[in-house]
């Protein structure tokens, strides 16, 4: 196991991890087809957004994260023939910054802080749903990396490598860090690429970030069920 003398910092990934991204877009995406008529399994339209929503993160890495949305929903739409109309498109591009904690998310970051941690986010998003998202929480950081700052969607290793650098300017190597994520996909994989400690914060009933880009194959260091788990964790060892 590993002990808060192991490391100084932590870094997250932030929707899935911290915030609770799944039930909300789960929502709009049924209210929106049953709007239209037609009754598509939750599951399915949560795999769908998944598999139409990488590939544009990837080939499109400039494009801010509403825009990938907008897009997303699109493409969405023309696979179940559903209708796109431009106020439903702009509702959904707004929605990463309106999602909600987890309801540990908030006391086990100010543990972290507590316990002396540097925290770092790093996020597929962009600059402004960041800073609203946030804001709204109520949750801060000490290094914050997004898609829109680096060019890029996660798994591209950029993400970590800025966070990394940007820890290091603090003093804390790399060895002294640990990496918290939910998304195997996105995280996990990267961090066994190149060789960063790392935790997968397994969250019951969440499907997002299992499967792709080797995620099937990733090996966490250690894995809990939550933040607060974590936080027992560290203060036990």
């Amino acid at each position: 196991m590993i002990s808060l003398k192991d490391i100084d910092a932590l870094t997250f990934d932030v929707y899935g991890t911290i915030l609770n991204w799944e039930p909300e877009i789960a929502q709009f995406l049924a209210d929106w087809s049953a709007a239209a008529g037609s009754e598509i399994d939750r599951d399915e339209l949560l795999s769908a957004y998944e598999r139409v929503r990488q590939p544009l993160q990837e080939h499109r890495p400039t494009w801010l994260y509403p825009e990938v949305l907008s897009r997303t929903l699109q493409q969405l739409g023309n696979e179940f023939s559903l209708p796109t109309p431009s106020d439903k498109l702009e509702e959904f591009a707004g929605i990463a910054a309106t999602h909600k904690p987890f309801p540990d998310s908030k006391d086990a970051l100010n543990e972290f802080h507590t316990m002396g941690l540097k925290l770092a986010a790093l996020s597929n998003i962009d600059d402004a749903s960041f800073e609203k998202v946030t804001a709204a929480a109520d949750i801060n950081f000490d290094v914050v990396v997004t898609a829109q700052r680096v060019g890029a969607y996660k798994p591209d290793h950029a993400h970590f490598w800025a966070a990394l650098s940007d820890l290091q300017a603090l003093g804390i190597p790399k060895q002294r860090v640990l990496h918290v994520a939910q998304s195997r996909r996105a995280d996990i994989t990267v961090a066994n690429a190149i060789d960063l400690k790392c935790v997968w914060v397994n969250r019951p009933g969440h499907i997002f970030g299992r499967t792709g880009h080797g995620a099937e194959a990733s090996i966490p260091d250690f894995e809990v069920d939550s933040l607060a788990s974590l936080v027992v964790m560290l203060k036990a060892n």
